[in-house]
């Protein structure tokens, strides 16, 4: 009969361990077969395998450290046939002594024991895990304990996010947090979600970027600003692309865009020092070299590279949506000859490129934000760092004319009109806080959720997402 509130009797309200799997692994890894410690401990977690064997009984326990194995004897146990009788998956907390089995195996004996929690659902088979990959993602809280490398791959997940943050931090990046709220969608070129403000009667927008806030930040002196954001984008969804994402975006005053490459390259590499202790990794079978310095090369040579095509903006619009027919890319109406070199870089030549490169040089028509090339008209200082044949990250020298971008606002406008759903509105705040002065700045927005991947070597987004979006469950 359950106890007040519904509770079952018996169950503690709160249970104090005193060691961890690991604990006890690194610190009696010595111990000789049958030999006994003398010391107590208490331990917690989910019971993942029992073995009955008459008199005796053995189990896995598992915590979030890793397990260890419990060996129960029925004149020394307290209440042996209830712990031969627990379900596997409950959690439960042993108090015993530390010891190794005459087999070899390091195992607290159980004196005594409580059940913590009752797994009314059986665990999937132990051996073969979660085949349902949906399953996996929908009952992530299962997942997490019977497949192998998943809570591994969310550790080094938590691990690269804050070693991300310190190493920011100790080059004098300050951290801060932006609204989710935008009145006006901006900072990248995507579909927002819209959502409404009851009290003030107001259509909102779940950010698609932070970008614009941060920028206003720089604007008021933050010279090093950063923020790890949650983005929404109302888009497809594919094993790159989840509705909502993590992003790291960052603002440095006085430079450009070959400085933001320096600390992207210096970035990564750290970060897999960090993680593996080596730059040289394999992901999807191959090797891959994150060490220094990355390889730079313009859209325009990696085209000619790759796809075996020289174009530029003054090519005759009729070849360049020709040269895109023949490939099977769509055109829109829209589409200006910038957007047609990007769809023929995006489809010819960044999925041949494995080494990481920083893509330098991308036309203006598709970089409303970024700052006129120096050198070449009809371009901008933008970059994007590409690894293993996927876009790693997107930086830029930033737009700081607030008239060029007032022309770059109304351009995209015009796009939105003429059916290009991702285009930009006028943000006449952000107009407003340029005027004050921005001054040179380099900016760049990493995908964490695609950093993460690489450096777990992971190949769909879902993995390292916790609880990814899914269709409605049937």
């Amino acid at each position: 009969m359950d106890g007040p509130g519904g509770d079952r009797p018996g169950v503690p309200y709160r249970f104090e361990p005193t060691a961890t799997a690991a604990d006890i692994a690194a610190r009696y890894q010595g111990l000789a077969d049958g030999e006994e410690t003398g010391v107590v401990v208490t331990v917690a977690g989910r019971l993942m395998l029992r073995r009955d064997q008459g008199k005796m009984a053995f189990g896995d326990l598992q915590d979030s450290t890793g397990r260890i194995q419990l060996f129960a004897m029925q004149k020394s146990t307290t209440d042996f046939e209830g712990f031969t009788g627990l379900h596997l998956g409950d959690w439960i907390g042993v108090t015993g002594e530390v010891i190794r089995t005459r087999r070899g195996e390091l195992s607290v004996r159980v004196d005594s024991w409580v059940r913590l929690a009752e797994a009314r659902r059986s665990f999937p088979d132990k051996w073969h895990g979660i085949t349902d990959v949906d399953v996996r993602y929908r009952q992530r809280y299962v997942d997490l304990w019977v497949s192998d490398g998943v809570r591994e791959a969310f550790v080094a997940r938590s691990r690269i996010v804050s070693s991300t943050r310190r190493w920011l931090e100790d080059r004098g990046f300050l951290e801060v947090e932006t609204p989710v709220f935008h009145p006006i969608p901006g900072g990248a070129l995507a579909r927002p979600f819209t959502t409404h403000h009851n009290a003030l009667d107001l259509e909102l927008y779940l950010r698609i970027a932070p970008e614009l806030y941060l920028k206003r930040l720089t604007v008021g002196g933050f010279e090093r600003v950063f923020e790890i954001a949650r983005v929404f984008r109302n888009e497809g969804i594919s094993t790159r692309h989840n509705p909502e994402f993590t992003m790291l975006e960052l603002y440095q005053a006085y430079a450009d865009y070959s400085d933001i490459m320096v600390l992207v390259e210096e970035l990564v590499a750290h970060l897999a020092m960090d993680l593996h202790g080596t730059t040289t990794l394999s992901y999807d079978g191959r090797e891959l070299d994150l060490a220094v310095p990355w390889r730079r090369a313009t859209m325009l040579e990696l085209l000619e590279e790759h796809g075996g095509i020289v174009v530029d903006l003054d090519t005759d619009m009729d070849v360049l949506v020709g040269l895109c027919s023949e490939r099977g890319i769509p055109v829109e109406d829209h589409y200006g000859p910038g957007k047609l070199i990007l769809e023929l870089y995006e489809k010819l030549a960044e999925p041949e490129l494995w080494g990481p490169v920083f893509v330098t040089d991308y036309p203006k028509e598709v970089s409303p934000l970024a700052r006129d090339h120096r050198d070449h008209p009809g371009w901008v200082e933008r970059f994007e760092g590409i690894v293993a044949g996927r876009e790693l990250c997107n930086a830029f020298t930033e737009l700081v004319d607030p008239d060029e971008q007032r022309a770059r606002f109304e351009a995209q406008e015009a796009g939105r009109a003429a059916g290009d759903a991702e285009a930009m509105a006028v943000d006449e705040d952000y107009l407003r806080a340029l005027e004050y002065g921005l001054p040179p700045t380099g900016g760049l927005g990493i995908g964490m959720d695609r950093l993460v991947m690489l450096l777990t070597g992971t190949t769909t987004i879902r993995d390292v997402i916790l609880f990814p979006t899914l269709r409605p469950e049937q």
